[in-house]
C-alpha cells in the first residue's frame, strides 16, 4: 500500500469524458503540491473518504481538510447528493484567535458550567426548562440567538463556582489548553462559539457504499447511507465509517479485475494546463473564500429564513461564476481547488435548505418552525437540482 501525502485530488475521470463507453471512474486527476502538476492517478476502484464540508462555515470545529472536496467532485462525476441542509453545530467551541478548532467539552455543562452572557447573567433558562442540559440543537439555537441579539462575538461558559482541584482532575486538557492562550477557567469564564460540527447529508449510496456511478464509492462523512436522518448521535459515525468500509471492501473484491487493456482506447488523456496562466490576483480567493464562510454562516447557519437563504444564493451564484472563470483561465494550486469545491458545496445545502419546508433535526427556520408528518429526503440530482 502507498500513501500520497503531498496530494490534492482535483476532479474525477469518467469512461464517458474521455469517449468511452459508459460512465465507470477511471481513477482521478491529481494535484502534487511539491511539484504544482497536475498527475493522472488510475484505478480499477476509487473510494472517496474525504470528510464533511464544515469548513463552508466561519467557525468550525474541523481540521481544514473538511472542504467538501468528495461531494463536489462526486457532484460534478454526476452522483445524486441528499440532505445537506442537514449540518449539525456544536454549541461550545473556544473563542479565540489562536485557538483554531478548539472544542469545550459539553461534560462541563453536564457538570454544572453555566453559559452566560457578556454582563455574567444567565440565559439558557428563558429557551429551555432543562436550561444548559437541553439537546446540542436547543443550546447551539439558543446561543446564536444571543449573540444575534446582543451583537456580540461570542457567549461565556462558566465553570469558576467549582473547586479548582475538581477542574483540574476532571477536565485537564481543557484546563491546559486555555491556560496557553490565558484563561484560567478556575476564577473566569470561557469564551465559546457555535462551530460547525457535522455534514450529516452527502453523496447518495448504496449499502456497500456504492454510488450512481460505477467503480465509485464513498464512506464516512461524504457519504448520505441513510443511517443520520436529520441530526446526528454521538459516535454512530465511527461505527458507520467502519461498517460501510468494510461492506465497501467486499463488493470491490467480488467484482472482476480490470487492466488498462479492458478499458479500451483512447488512454485517459494527461492534464492539460497549456492554455492558462499563473494568477498574480491570488488575493481574490481569499477575499471571496471569508465572503463565503461569512455569509453563510449567517444567513445559512444554525437559524435561518426565507429572506437569508435567497441572500445566500444570490451571492453564492455569483462567487460560483467568479470561480469558474478563475479555475478555466489560471493554474489551479490547492487553495483554489477547495475553494472550488466549497463554492459547490455551499451551492448545493443552500438549495436544500430552501427546499425544505419545515424545521426537522438540524434545519431550523423561522418561517416554517413546525415539522411535517412525513420525513422526506432531500435529493438533488446533477447537471440540475431536479
Amino acid at each position: 500500500m502507498s500513501f500520497f501525502k503531498q496530494f490534492v485530488a482535483v476532479d474525477l475521470v469518467k469512461a464517458n469524458d474521455i469517449g468511452l463507453k459508459g460512465n465507470s471512474c477511471l481513477g482521478a486527476y491529481v494535484l502534487n503540491l511539491e511539484s504544482g502538476d497536475v498527475e493522472l492517478f488510475r484505478a480499477n476502484h476509487v473510494i472517496l473518504a474525504t470528510g464533511g464540508a464544515s469548513k463552508v462555515y466561519l467557525y468550525t470545529s474541523n481540521p481544514d481538510t473538511a472542504s467538501g472536496d468528495g461531494i463536489a467532485m462526486a457532484w460534478r462525476a454526476g452522483c445524486r447528493v441528499a440532505n445537506l441542509e442537514f449540518n449539525q453545530f456544536h454549541p461550545t467551541c473556544l473563542y479565540h484567535p489562536e485557538a483554531k478548532s478548539f472544542l469545550i467539552s459539553e461534560a462541563l455543562r453536564g457538570e454544572g458550567a453555566k453559559l452566560v452572557l457578556p454582563n455574567g447573567k444567565q440565559f439558557m433558562h428563558h429557551f429551555d426548562e432543562r436550561a444548559e442540559l437541553a439537546p446540542r440543537d436547543i443550546v447551539a439555537r439558543a446561543i446564536d440567538h444571543e449573540m444575534k441579539r446582543l451583537g456580540c462575538d461570542c457567549v461565556y461558559l462558566d465553570i469558576s463556582h467549582k473547586p479548582s482541584k475538581f477542574i483540574k482532575d476532571h477536565f485537564p486538557n481543557i484546563y491546559a489548553r486555555c491556560a496557553e492562550l490565558g484563561i484560567n477557567i478556575t476564577n473566569a469564564p470561557i469564551p465559546i462559539v457555535p462551530a460547525a460540527h457535522y455534514t450529516c447529508g452527502g453523496i447518495v449510496t448504496d449499502s456497500n457504499g456504492q454510488t450512481d456511478v460505477p467503480n465509485l464509492y464513498a464512506i464516512g462523512e461524504s457519504s448520505f447511507t441513510g443511517l443520520h436522518g436529520a441530526n446526528r448521535m454521538a459516535s454512530n459515525s465511527l461505527l458507520e465509517c467502519m461498517v460501510f468500509a468494510n461492506a465497501a471492501a467486499e463488493s470491490i473484491m467480488v467484482k472482476p479485475k480490470e487492466t488498462k487493456d479492458d478499458l479500451g482506447v483512447p488512454k485517459v488523456p494527461a492534464w492539460d494546463d497549456s492554455q492558462v496562466t499563473s494568477s498574480i490576483e491570488d488575493v481574490t480567493i481569499s477575499h471571496n473564500w471569508d465572503e463565503l464562510r461569512r455569509f453563510m454562516w449567517n444567513y445559512v447557519g444554525i437559524v435561518r429564513t426565507d429572506k437569508r437563504l435567497q441572500r445566500a444564493r444570490r451571492r453564492v451564484q455569483l462567487l460560483q461564476q467568479e470561480v469558474s472563470e478563475y479555475y478555466s483561465n489560471y493554474k489551479i494550486y490547492s487553495v483554489l481547488v477547495e475553494f472550488r469545491n466549497l463554492v459547490t458545496v455551499a451551492v448545493l445545502i443552500v438549495h436544500s435548505a430552501i427546499t425544505r419546508k419545515e424545521s426537522r433535526g438540524l434545519h431550523f427556520t423561522l418561517d416554517y418552525p413546525e415539522i411535517l408528518e412525513e420525513a422526506r429526503d432531500t435529493v438533488l440530482v446533477p447537471p440540475n437540482f431536479g
